[in-house]
């Protein structure tokens, strides 16, 4: 079992940061990918980016590569992603999730642990 818990999130304005944070904790023996999503009202969850956690290699859905940054601090446990120049489109509900499974990044049924969320509204 994989324990995720996200924060970070809040209000803030287009143009400016932030820097979400995942504490993962829990048997992450079997954890071979950790994948950010995100998910609007009304629309579906959508894959940001994902880490390998054994090459380290980064994953990012092709219009996320400019503002987004995936990274891992691994002596902490913690997750991060960083969003740049936010954008009133960026608001919504953001979680992390940990992955066992090969395969595709941006599919969220390839994640089988979910954090309960971080919400972030951009205003313009």
């Amino acid at each position: 079992q994989v324990h995720l818990v996200e924060s970070g999130g809040g209000s803030v304005q287009a143009g400016g940061s932030l820097r979400l944070s995942c504490a993962v904790s829990g048997d992450t023996s079997n954890t071979r990918k950790m994948g950010w999503f995100r998910q609007a009202p009304g629309k579906e969850r959508e894959a940001l980016a994902a880490i390998s956690m054994h090459s380290g290699d980064r994953h990012y859905e092709d219009s996320k590569k400019a503002r987004f940054a995936i990274s891992q601090d691994n002596d902490k446990n913690t997750l991060y992603l960083q969003i740049s120049n936010l954008r009133p489109e960026d608001t919504g509900v953001y979680y992390c999730a940990a992955s066992s499974k090969w395969g595709p990044f941006y599919v969220p049924a390839q994640y089988d642990f979910w954090g309960q969320g971080t919400q972030v509204t951009v205003s313009s």
